[in-house]
């Protein structure tokens, strides 16, 4: 009777390690897949440069630049130019135009990814108005910056001989004010107010 109730202890002892394992795995799961796709740039996920390449390659790459909003944002959105050839390495800003179409305050933040997906960890950005939530006035205009390159080890990766052009897509979705001045409040306090 001894043997079975140690055996038991054990059995539900066991059950609960498992169980308590993967609730941890559930709570690590998205900041672990949000590490990976930024690391190896899994699914179109750019890269964040804090400064630009040391030189530029001489090859050439088209960048198309595409705009989408999403269902219950009033807004128009939309790049400069549609295409540009970069070479790989040079440091390039584009603007996007945003209009504010409704009568009240709104909230938006973008959404974005690279096509091919496997050209997302040489697609470097330094400054990107999607880092941000944008409050916009009633019938505000505003241009907003995207400034990146492509870095110049794409000529050394032999799977992307055949990339010729490269599509950044965003995706402007509607946030709500709390998310705003959550967000707002929390990089004002890491950053200092700067």
């Amino acid at each position: 009777m001894i043997r079975r109730s140690t055996r038991d202890a054990v059995v539900a002892f066991a059950c609960g390690g498992f169980v308590a394992v993967m609730i941890g795995v559930s709570y690590a799961a998205v900041p672990l897949y949000s590490w990976f796709c930024r690391t190896t740039g899994f699914g179109g996920t750019t890269q964040v440069a804090k400064a630009a390449p040391e030189h530029v390659s001489a090859r050439t790459i088209t960048v198309r630049f595409d705009s989408n909003v999403a269902a219950g944002l009033p807004w128009t959105f939309g790049p400069e130019r549609r295409t540009i050839d970069v070479r790989l390495g040079e440091v390039v800003t584009v603007y996007y135009k945003v209009t504010n179409e409704a009568a009240r305050v709104t909230v938006g933040q973008a959404g974005y990814n690279v096509s091919p997906p496997t050209v997302g960890i040489y697609f470097e950005k330094i400054n990107c108005f999607c880092f941000t939530t944008q409050t916009m006035q009633p019938g505000e205009t505003r241009d907003m910056a995207v400034v990146f390159y492509v870095n110049p080890k794409l000529a050394d990766d032999s799977e992307q001989d055949r990339v010729r052009t490269i599509t950044l897509s965003y995706t402007l979705y509607p946030a709500r004010e709390s998310e705003a001045t959550v967000n707002e409040s929390a990089v004002l306090g890491k950053f200092g107010g700067i």
